[in-house]
C-alpha cells in the first residue's frame, strides 16, 4: 500500500478558541478514514483544511500523488455540507457547468447520472429537486472526472435508505480501485473504516483557591 495522504501535528483554530491541536494521521491507497467528535470539534474545519480551502494554523499536510493526477494542485474531490446546486438549471445544464470545470468528457455525465437515480430527471430545475435528490447530484460530480482522494461532510445526510448505499457502493468501489475517502461522519458509518477521533482541545487553567485571595 502507498501513503497518498501524510498528515502531521495539524491544528486549526476558530476566532479565538483552538479546534484541535497536533493531530496526525495518514491514508494509504484504499483506506476510508471517518472524522469522529462532537458538534464544533472541526471536523468539518479538517476537511476544508484538507481540501485546501483553510489554512491550518500549524503543522503541515502532503499528498503522494502518481501517475496521471500528479498534475493536479489538489488531487481530491471536495463536498461539504452545502450541495451548490442551483436553483434555476436543470440537472443537465449543472453537470455541464461541473464537466468543464473539471475539464471531463461530457460522455461522462449520463453514466454519472443514471449511477445516482438522476437521469430520468435530467431536465428538472434544482429547485424542483427534494432534499435527497440535491445531495445525489452533488455526488455525481465525484464520476465526472476521477480524483483518488474523496473528501465527504456528512456523505448520508438528507438520503434515504437506497441513496445510503449508493453513497455505500461508490465509496466501496472508489476504495476497491486504490482511492482514498475521509468523511466526517456522524451514527452508522462505514464498512472497514478507520476511526479518526477529532477532540476539542482544552487547555486546563491553574485555578487560585478562594481563602489565598481573601487573605491576600
Amino acid at each position: 500500500m502507498v501513503n497518498l495522504l501524510n498528515v502531521s501535528k495539524i491544528s486549526a483554530s476558530r476566532g479565538y478558541r483552538t479546534l484541535f491541536r497536533d493531530l496526525s494521521f495518514s491514508a494509504s491507497t484504499g483506506d476510508i478514514l471517518e472524522l469522529r467528535g462532537e458538534n464544533g470539534s472541526g471536523k468539518s474545519t479538517l476537511l476544508r483544511i484538507l481540501a485546501g480551502l483553510t489554512r491550518a494554523e500549524s503543522g503541515s499536510l502532503k499528498y503522494e500523488i502518481e501517475g496521471d493526477v500528479s498534475s493536479l494542485k489538489f488531487p481530491v474531490h471536495f463536498l461539504g455540507h452545502q450541495d451548490g446546486i442551483k436553483a434555476q438549471e436543470s440537472v443537465e445544464d449543472q453537470m455541464i457547468f461541473w464537466a468543464r470545470f473539471f475539464q471531463a468528457d461530457k460522455a461522462e455525465i449520463r453514466p454519472a447520472l443514471e449511477r445516482v437515480g438522476l437521469w430520468k430527471r435530467r431536465d428538472v430545475p434544482g429547485r424542483g429537486l427534494s432534499a435527497g435528490q440535491r445531495r445525489r447530484l452533488s455526488l455525481a460530480r465525484l464520476l465526472i472526472t476521477y480524483r483518488p482522494i474523496w473528501l465527504l461532510d456528512e456523505p448520508l445526510a438528507a438520503l434515504d435508505v437506497k441513496g445510503q448505499e449508493i453513497v455505500k457502493e461508490l465509496i466501496a468501489k472508489h476504495t476497491s480501485e486504490g482511492g482514498v475517502v475521509v468523511a466526517a461522519m456522524h451514527g452508522h458509518g462505514f464498512e472497514n473504516a478507520k476511526v479518526i477521533e477529532v477532540k476539542p482541545f482544552s487547555k486546563k487553567i491553574k485555578t487560585i483557591p478562594t481563602n489565598s485571595l481573601e487573605n491576600a
